[in-house]
């Protein structure tokens, strides 16, 4: 939690595990409004020492008519802090304040027309009829005493509902994503007009106190740090070096599964141009050893963090005694750490939050625990970091093991890079590379029949990846350009050996992920 001069005003997000909480968060915070997002069990003292300015209930994959539904506490509605419920929030209100909430006739799932029938606070400046996202199975068939409905669907009679004396508000839609048109409006609505609060959050005042708290936290002692070449870790690497200078020693570690000249690049920038105390590792083939005959991705990712830890672990023996680990943990690598033992589902296996401090007996340092990717580049450019790091691309902690489907082995990472390598050159080439999210590419575990001169071929298949997203946890694949999706395919099918076919995925998240394993 943030000193009060950094967020003296704040919005509590009470998470009942939809899959779109932090979208929540994030949304409020493009507002430049400070939120956080905190488990629904956070109990009504905690609430009250929070002082937040207004709270959000949000979704969630539970019905209110189940045993065992998650609650909250009754007297939460007479705090006289306005509150918004979002889908699974709003029927908890409902429910709670003695309406009705009954299975719906039909499931609701995707785009909807809201149409908005009288005044409201909340749908002020927004069109009579505006495209939302629904995904719900029960739907609110009677008011509690003293609420209105403002807003309707077809299939939802009762898609808002609001109670403007005690400032209580339900809407049956997610106005947090991209596909609710004007959700962003009416989450300002909720924060300007209901909540009455000011933009103040500023990612770039974040730099100076991040650094005094490192200062304060560490003092003389020693920090290690994991730098991976990522946003994140670079960050971090740089705001520790500013503030404890050689007391930080960084490791990179090449597993042997990074994409062509990153190990190369990674230590010109920190060695060479921040002169950063940077021990570079190569263990490609041990990592390459334990991963030899696996094939599932949850093992893969296991087998490569157990190995990273250990040769991290080495490594820092070597280096000498340490008080401190230092790690690039962001907001939502934190709620996705504990949404695991609460309401919602796990979707993989997070690798960034847990192991090291308790093998090795450190201390814990994230600076940027706090902050979202886009807040984390902000401050990235605040202290002096490059923009080609910047704005990189995200990577995923595996590597190119996570991209190749099957068993990883040297000659399939061999086939991968140079893929991935003419994909992202001919994006850059195009102009494309800070417009999308991610572009890469995913080797396949199967072959396919070619033509090639005037042989026939039976190669592998490379599938080719470009998404757009705000934070990763909803993406749309992107409409590149014919002329440039079939640069790339006649590339890869000319330059790399092996390779026949080359597919794009048109895919959005939900419902696939981002990567493909």
């Amino acid at each position: 939690m943030l000193p009060e001069s950094l967020c003296d005003e704040k919005i509590l997000v009470l998470d009942f595990g939809s899959q779109y909480t932090q979208n929540i968060a994030r949304r409020i915070r493009e507002c430049q409004v400070y939120c956080e997002i905190h488990p629904y069990t956070m109990t009504l003292d905690q609430i009250v020492r929070f002082q937040p300015k207004g709270i959000i209930l949000s979704g969630g994959p539970s019905s209110v008519l189940e045993d065992g539904a998650p609650k909250v506490d009754r007297k939460l509605f007479d705090l006289k802090i306005p509150i918004l419920g979002l889908c699974y929030g709003m029927q908890l209100i409902v429910h709670t304040l003695g309406g009705i909430v009954d299975p719906a006739p039909k499931r609701e799932f995707g785009k909807a027309e809201l149409m908005v029938r009288e005044f409201s606070h909340l749908f002020q400046n927004i069109h009579n009829k505006t495209t939302v996202w629904m995904s719900h199975g029960d739907r609110i068939s009677k008011n509690p005493n003293g609420f209105k409905s403002p807003g309707f669907t077809l299939n939802s009679p009762i898609a808002a509902v609001e109670h403007s004396i005690n400032k209580i508000y339900g809407l049956q839609f997610h106005p947090e994503v991209a596909h609710t048109v004007e959700g962003k409006k009416i989450l300002e609505n909720f924060l300007f007009k209901i909540c009455a609060v000011e933009a103040n959050w500023k990612i770039e005042s974040f730099a100076s106190f991040a650094i005094n708290k490192i200062k304060s936290t560490v003092g003389d002692s020693k920090v290690l740090c994991a730098l991976s070449g990522g946003v994140d870790s670079s960050v971090v690497a740089l705001l520790l070096h500013k503030a404890i200078g050689k007391n930080l020693a960084c490791i990179f570690i090449d597993n042997g599964l990074l994409r062509l000249g990153e190990r190369d690049k990674v230590a010109e920038t920190f060695k060479n141009h921040f002169q950063l105390n940077l021990e570079v590792v190569q263990a490609g083939d041990r990592f390459l050893k334990n991963l030899e005959g696996i094939t599932d991705p949850e093992q893969k990712r296991k087998i490569i963090g157990r190995t990273f830890i250990e040769i991290f672990e080495e490594k820092a023996k070597k280096l000498g005694n340490f008080t401190f680990l230092a790690q690039g943990t962001l907001y939502p690598d934190v709620i996705e750490s504990v949404s695991v033992k609460g309401p919602s589902a796990a979707i993989k296996t997070h690798h960034n939050v847990g192991g090291l401090p308790e093998k090795m007996n450190l201390l814990l340092v994230e600076p940027l625990r706090e902050l979202f990717k886009d807040e984390v580049r902000i401050l990235g450019r605040e202290i002096g970091m490059p923009e080609e790091i910047v704005n990189r691309q995200p990577f995923p902690g595996p590597g190119l093991a996570i991209r190749i489907l099957g068993e990883v082995t040297e000659e399939r990472l061999e086939v991968l890079r140079e893929a991935d390598k003419i994909i992202l050159e001919e994006i850059k080439e195009a102009g494309l590379y800070y417009e999308i999210w991610q572009s890469f590419a995913v080797l396949l575990p199967i072959k396919t029949v070619g033509v090639m001169g005037d042989s026939r071929t039976y190669e592998n298949v490379i599938a080719f990846r470009a998404v757009n997203s705000a934070d990763g946890m909803t993406a749309d694949w992107v409409q590149l350009p014919y002329d440039l999706l079939g640069k790339i395919s006649n590339r890869i099918i000319n330059e790399v050996r092996g390779i026949n076919r080359v597919t794009y995925d048109i895919s959005s998240k939900p419902p696939a992920t981002i990567e493909w394993e």
